[in-house]
C-alpha cells in the first residue's frame, strides 16, 4: 500500500518536474527564440535564409545577456562564424544588406565577418560603409578580430592583381603537385579558386579534379 502511493507521488512529481525541465532546456538552447522570430520575421538576420534558424549569442555580452545580445541566424552563418576553416568568403556578400540593420549585434557580427574575410579585398568597401559608433565598435573589436587591419595582405596574382575566391586563374609554369604524382601544365585554367586565408601567398584549386594549393607567384587572373 505504501509503495503504491510513493509510486503515485512519484509519477505526479515526474509530470510536475518533466514540463517544466523541457520548457526551461529549450529556452537555455534557444534563447529568445519568439522575441528573435518576431524581429527577424523568422529570417537570418545575415543573409536572410528562412531555414535551420538559430539563436547566437553576440560576446561579450553588453545587454546582460538580454535579447540584445542576440541575434537569428541560419546554419550556414552560424557554422561559418564559428569556425573559420568552413569561412566561404562568397556567401558574405549577403552583409551588403545586413550591414544596414538597425540591430547593433547584427552589425557588430558583420563587422568581425567582413574583416575576418578583408583580404577577399570586397570587404573593404563595406566595411567604409558600415557606420558603428563608438560604444558599438568598441563592443565589435572586444574579441580581437582582426586589430591589426592595416597590416592585412591580399592575395594577388603574378601581375598584382587581386584575387577573391570564385576567380579563375591560369598557371604560368609547370607545377609538380606533390604527393598527387601528377604535373600541373603551364597554361592550365584552375575555376572557382578558393584564397586560403591565412598565407596571402597560397590558394586553392581542383586540377586534375584533385585540389591542390597554389602559390600565388606562379598565377595569372
Amino acid at each position: 500500500m505504501k509503495s503504491d502511493l510513493f509510486q503515485n507521488e512519484m509519477i505526479s512529481l515526474k509530470s510536475i518536474i518533466k514540463p517544466y525541465f523541457c520548457e526551461n532546456f529549450h529556452k537555455r538552447i534557444m534563447p529568445f527564440e519568439k522575441e528573435l522570430k518576431t524581429r527577424s520575421n523568422s529570417c537570418c538576420e545575415l543573409c536572410s535564409s528562412t531555414s535551420e534558424l538559430t539563436s547566437y549569442a553576440v560576446t561579450p555580452f553588453q545587454n546582460g545577456g538580454r535579447i540584445d545580445d542576440y541575434i537569428f541566424v541560419c546554419s550556414t552563418c552560424k557554422s561559418q562564424i564559428e569556425d573559420a576553416d568552413k569561412i566561404v568568403a562568397n556567401h558574405w556578400h549577403c552583409l551588403n544588406d545586413s550591414i544596414w540593420s538597425e540591430t547593433p549585434a547584427v552589425q557588430i557580427v558583420a563587422w568581425r565577418m567582413l574583416n575576418r574575410i578583408k583580404n577577399e579585398s570586397w570587404p573593404q568597401d563595406l566595411l567604409e560603409m558600415l557606420y558603428l559608433d563608438e560604444e558599438t565598435l568598441a563592443w565589435a573589436k572586444s574579441t580581437g578580430d582582426r586589430e591589426d587591419l592595416e597590416d592585412v595582405e591580399y592575395h594577388k596574382d603574378s601581375n598584382g592583381v587581386h584575387l577573391e575566391s570564385g576567380d579563375t586563374i591560369t598557371l604560368i609554369k609547370d607545377l609538380h603537385v606533390k604527393g598527387g604524382g601528377f604535373k600541373a601544365k603551364r597554361g592550365t585554367a584552375v575555376r572557382n579558386i578558393r584564397l586560403v586565408h591565412d598565407n596571402p601567398n597560397q590558394i586553392e584549386g581542383k586540377v586534375d579534379r584533385q585540389t591542390i594549393v597554389i602559390l600565388t607567384q606562379y598565377t595569372k587572373k
